[in-house]
C-alpha cells in the first residue's frame, strides 16, 4: 500500500520527537549517535537536527581543540532556553514563584506575603500578579510559558480542586486549577505541597536515586510526603501523607522547646517554630538545656513516624522545612529512635532545599507536563 502524505508527515513528527528526546537526555551527541539512538538513518537525523536548530530547539556546539583536529563529527545539544515553565507555591504565610528553563535551571524567582484569612479571590489575584512579575523579570510573557505547576497546602484531588484545607481560609472546595487557568494563559497543574516537596527531593535533593522515601516537613506546621516506588503517593482520596490538625495547633513533639523558650525568656511569646529556632540557636551556642530540648524534639518527631516507617519500610527519611537547617541536632536523635524501634532502620538526612522545596517540586511538575507534550 502506497504511503500517503499524511502518513509521511506523521512519521516525520515522530522521528523529530524521537531525536529531540535523545538530545534532551544526553549532554552532547553526534549525528551518528542520534541516528543510532532514535533508530533513523544518518541523513534523516541530519535533516531533523538541522530543522531543530532552525526552530531553536537544538544548537551545534564546539569543544576546545575542534579546529585543530580537522573536520570532527558535528555535535549537538538540546537548547534548554527554547522553553520555560513556571512553579508556584501557595503557603500559609507566603506565595513563591520560580521561572525555569527546560533543563530546570531557575532564571527568576520571587516571593509575596500571604495571609491565611485572605479571601480566595484576593489570594488568587496575588498569585497571578506574582507570576506575571517573575516572568517579566525573566524577560518572558506569561503566555509564552509551556506550563505552570502549583503546590498548595490542603488535600488536592486529581482535578486540581482543594478538597479540604485547615491552614488557609476560604480555600476548601476551591477549584484551584480552574481559577488559576482563568488568570494564567498557560496550562495549569495543581498538587498538594507535600507531594511536590518529596518530588523535589527526588529530583534535586537528598532523595535522588531513592525509590521509597518519607519526607517530614517541619516548621509552623507538620506535614509529610511519601515516595513509593519512585512516585509521590496520592492515596485513595488524594490524602496520602496527610497528618491533619492537632488541638490548639499544639504538636506534642514541640512541647520541650516551647517549655525551654518560656523558661529562658519568660516575657517572650513564641510560636512552635520560633521556639524551636530559639532552642536550636542556643544549643549551637553550647547551652546544654537547649540541646536536651532539641534532642527531645527530634525524638518526638521520630516517634511519631515509627508507625509510618515500620509498615512502609522506606530507604530514607528526609527532614525538611525550616528546621532542616538544624542538621545533626535533629538527624542523630531521630536516627537513634528508628534504630531502636524499627525492624529496618532507614537512613535519616536533613534537606538542603530549604524553603524553596515546594516551588522546586512545582517546577518539576510543570516540566513533566512540558516534556510529555514536547516528545509525543
Amino acid at each position: 500500500m502506497r504511503q500517503q502524505s499524511g502518513d509521511a508527515s506523521l512519521l516525520r513528527r515522530l522521528n523529530s520527537a524521537a531525536v529531540l528526546r535523545v538530545l534532551r537526555e544526553v549532554d552532547v551527541a553526534t549525528l551518528a549517535e542520534l541516528a543510532r539512538a532514535a533508530r533513523v538513518s544518518r541523513p534523516t537525523a541530519e535533516t531533523i537536527v538541522d530543522g531543530l536548530v532552525a526552530e531553536g530547539w537544538a544548537e551545534e556546539c564546539e569543544e576546545p581543540g575542534d579546529r585543530q583536529r580537522g573536520r570532527p563529527a558535528r555535535r549537538f545539544r538540546f537548547r534548554a532556553a527554547a522553553g520555560h515553565v513556571l512553579g508556584l507555591s501557595i503557603g500559609g504565610s507566603s506565595l513563591r514563584a520560580m521561572v525555569a528553563d527546560l533543563a530546570g535551571t531557575v532564571v527568576a524567582a520571587g516571593r509575596a506575603p500571604n495571609h491565611r484569612d485572605l479571601p480566595a479571590a484576593e489570594r488568587l489575584d496575588a498569585v497571578a500578579a506574582l507570576a506575571a512579575e517573575v516572568a517579566g523579570e525573566a524577560g518572558l510573557a506569561l503566555g509564552g510559558l509551556a506550563a505552570a505547576g502549583v503546590g498548595t497546602t490542603g488535600t488536592v484531588d486529581a482535578a486540581g480542586r482543594v478538597v479540604k484545607s485547615v491552614v488557609l481560609g476560604d480555600w476548601t472546595g476551591l477549584d484551584l486549577r480552574g481559577e488559576l487557568a482563568r488568570r494564567l494563559p498557560v496550562p495549569v497543574l495543581v498538587d498538594n505541597d507535600m507531594r511536590l516537596a518529596v518530588l523535589a527531593e527526588h529530583w534535586r535533593g537528598a532523595a535522588q536515586g531513592r525509590s521509597d522515601v518519607v519526607y517530614l516537613f517541619t516548621g509552623d506546621r507538620i506535614g509529610m510526603g511519601l515516595l513509593i516506588g519512585g512516585r509521590p503517593h496520592r492515596g485513595a482520596h488524594a490524602a496520602g501523607g496527610e497528618i491533619g490538625a492537632q488541638p490548639n495547633d499544639n504538636w506534642t513533639a514541640y512541647r520541650h522547646v516551647i517549655d525551654y523558650a518560656m523558661a529562658a525568656e519568660p516575657g517572650e511569646l513564641r510560636s512552635m517554630r520560633q521556639s524551636a529556632d530559639f532552642a536550636i540557636a542556643r544549643a549551637r551556642a553550647g547551652d546544654e538545656r537547649a540541646a536536651r530540648a532539641v534532642r527531645e524534639l527530634a525524638r518526638g518527631l521520630a516517634a511519631g513516624l515509627v508507625t509510618v516507617v515500620n509498615p512502609l519500610d522506606p530507604e530514607l527519611v528526609v527532614i525538611g522545612g525550616s528546621l532542616a537547617a538544624a542538621g545533626d541536632l535533629l538527624v542523630d536523635p531521630a536516627r537513634e529512635v528508628f534504630e531502636r524501634y524499627c525492624l529496618y532502620p532507614p537512613e535519616v538526612v536533613s534537606s538542603g532545599l530549604g524553603s524553596e522545596c515546594i516551588t522546586i517540586g512545582a517546577v518539576r511538575l510543570a516540566l513533566d507536563h512540558a516534556d510529555e507534550h514536547l516528545f509525543t
